[in-house]
């Protein structure tokens, strides 16, 4: 089959509890007002300039990035008008960030054209002629760039440029320059006019701030004296990122994150007298706000922020919601929740909703159209499912703490349940099928005439793969080793063909717990192959591979799974946590031919699954509402990036 058909389910970290909608504050009224209506999530917005008179832009005009069509596209939202408009975007992307909109010229950035070398990223800046329609590359071909910014006078053009190298494998702080070539080492550029560039880098003493380059364009093509040497302009003692300057003044916007709080506010600051003023922790205290961006004559700041309860607009996450596929055949899902596993009938889905069980744990079950959600063993920490394909009421699972050693206590259990009773919350019958003293058992998978279920375990010492009796486990039905060795041999799926096992393992490379790779194997123990997607074996890339939740798709010719292979979309600083921004969806054939990547965010993507039918009935996620509806509430309460200390 050329392409794969089907319907992928998967979770994406954090994101479905966003609820961001953008907002501007006027200095000097300090009125807040929302500029978007309050549908999906819209983010990394700037004023619509007509001019670089004040009196020539509408305060309320914004474009910005939405995601209401499944995927990050760019919309302009203007006063008077109820529904923002689309803009033109780059055939056949479903990735867009950052638009300017400047004399009918937008930019933006896009991650639609493959590079030709794993582990390079895909972003690269665009511009589009709104009246002609046509789309213009401005990133030469083999770099990458993030984050553009325009010059006061619209003649120059900065982006956070990590070049040709390939991807390092970093995400802290990426090791982007600022071109056309100022300064190195920093990222998300700012314009004061013409020749002087703010952006936020890491500084030495671990404090993210903001650093200044002043210059002056030669007339002749001689760039020998750039890059140039940075100021530092925040002080140390304070995170300071994604500043927006100030036309006319040393003040630029910035969000900071400060000692003694868990929130990104918005403040000004003043290089030249370097003081800070609160803009929006007067207004909000306790909720986060990002990407601060300045009108013309510097009266507005915008921002976005998680739009809470008080403004309207969505207020539920929807259970299952469609996204956007770059493949035709294949229909994309996301879950509010992880480690999905479909029903054999197709009607149903089992997930894990949290990893606490004290505060959403167990096991729930959801209708195939997002609907009628029940809850399992919800007393219990359970993690990865798998539905028995023979059985309509049965599911293995792992009970026990998620990602840890192989000593600690985690047991594989078969549940079997019914849901025909009203309650939400379902009895169930649980059978622990391994034994207490034998450490970490998890990732259950079970064969597809249901008899066998394959799993990691850590009796060993080390972390490989068993095969158990599905209805008796290890305590009459007997278990077997499938793979032996001092590495992490982990996340098996059995194919639907009974024929090949698949895992992720670290085999090649055992002292590195951060590098997977594909692996296939036969239930009996023979024929181990790697499957190799960034170069043959030896080659400098292939073992920097970081691959997981690998599974077989219905027919069992293809593998969805996700990967590092594609870098980074957009600068993690300007997110919220993700522990990998690099984790995308992925499909490949099973001899490593036809790779295929199916999402461009700067999420985290992961725990995917092939669901047993195409999903329908979903219609507008938002939009379904009826009796033995259970969904949650946007909370907005989302964390900062772990790797943000403010201990320093």
């Amino acid at each position: 089959m050329d392409e794969p058909t089907g319907t992928v389910l998967f979770t994406t970290v954090g994101r479905p509890y966003y609820g961001f909608d953008v907002f501007s504050l006027d200095l000097a009224s300090r009125r807040e007002r929302r500029l978007t209506d309050g549908v999906s999530i819209n983010f990394n917005a700037q004023f619509a300039s007509a001019g670089d008179d004040e009196d020539d832009d509408d305060p309320e005009a914004v474009v910005f990035v939405s995601e209401r069509t499944g995927c990050p596209r760019v919309y302009l939202a203007r006063s008077g008008f109820s529904q923002p408009e689309p803009l033109l975007s780059a055939p056949g992307s479903l990735f867009h960030d950052r638009p300017i909109l400047r004399n009918g010229l937008l930019y933006f950035i896009s991650a639609h054209e493959a590079p030709d070398k794993p582990f390079a990223g895909w972003s690269a800046l665009y511009s589009a002629d709104l009246e002609g329609r046509e789309i213009a590359r401005l990133t030469p071909y083999g770099s990458v760039d993030y984050s553009p910014a325009v010059s006061q006078s619209g003649k120059f053009v900065a982006v956070a440029s990590y070049g040709s190298r390939p991807w390092g494998g970093e995400f802290h702080a990426l090791n982007t320059d600022i071109r056309v070539v100022v300064a190195e080492g920093g990222g998300w550029p700012t314009w004061s006019g013409d020749s002087v560039v703010y952006f936020h880098r890491k500084a030495d003493d671990g404090w993210w701030s903001i650093f200044r380059v002043e210059f002056e364009f030669p007339q002749d093509t001689d760039f020998s004296r750039f890059p140039l040497a940075p100021t530092r302009v925040t002080p140390p003692g304070v995170h300071c990122f994604t500043p927006a300057a100030m036309p006319g003044s040393n003040k630029i916007a910035v969000a900071t994150r400060r000692r003694g709080t868990s929130y990104r506010h918005i403040e000004i600051f003043d290089a030249g007298s370097e003081s800070f003023v609160p803009i929006t922790e007067p207004l909000n205290p306790n909720f986060h706000h990002y990407n601060p961006f300045v009108s013309p004559g510097s009266r507005y700041v915008g921002y976005h922020r998680f739009r809470g309860e008080s403004t309207g607009g969505e207020s539920r996450v929807p259970n299952i919601e469609p996204v956007a596929s770059p493949i035709k055949g294949v229909q994309m899902l996301r879950l509010n929740g992880a480690f999905p596993s479909s029903s054999p009938d197709g009607q149903f889905v089992a997930f894990n909703h949290d990893f606490e069980a004290a505060v959403n744990g167990g096991v729930k079950i959801v209708r195939s159209d997002g609907s009628s959600r029940w809850t399992l063993i919800k007393d219990r920490t359970a993690f990865y499912n798998s539905w028995s394909p023979t059985e309509k009421n049965v599911i293995y699972t792992s009970i026990g703490p998620i990602f840890d050693s192989p000593k600690t206590t985690v047991q594989i259990a078969r549940i079997k349940f019914d849901l025909s009773g009203p309650e939400r919350d379902v009895a169930c019958d649980v059978k622990v099928l391994t034994r207490e003293d034998t450490g970490n058992n998890a990732f259950p998978s079970c064969s597809p005439d249901g008899k066998w279920l394959v799993f990691r375990s850590g009796r060993t010492g080390h972390k490989n793969l068993f095969i158990v009796d599905a209805a008796n486990g290890e305590f009459d039905g007997g278990i077997r080793q499938l793979t032996d060795g001092p590495w992490i041999d982990t996340m098996p799926s059995w194919s639907p063909n009974n024929d090949l096992i698949a895992f992720s393992s670290n085999r090649h490379n055992p002292g590195d717990a951060s590098t997977f790779s594909i692996y296939l194997i036969r239930p009996d123990g023979s024929d181990l192959r790697r499957v190799h997607l960034a170069g043959p074996e030896g080659s400098p890339e292939v073992d920097r591979e970081r691959i997981n939740h690998v599974c077989f798709s219905r027919d069992g010719e293809w593998l969805l799974f996700t990967a590092n292979l594609g870098g980074v979309t957009a600068e993690p600083v300007s997110w919220p946590n993700q522990f990998q921004p690099y984790g995308e969806l992925y499909v490949v054939r099973l001899d490593g031919s036809g790779l295929k990547r199916l999402t461009w965010n700067g999420f985290e993507n992961g725990t995917p699954a092939w669901h047993s039918m195409h999903a329908v009935g979903l219609g507008d996620p938002w939009s379904a509402t009826g009796e033995g509806w259970d969904e949650d509430k946007l909370r907005g309460q989302f964390e900062e990036p772990l790797w943000i200390s403010c201990d320093i």
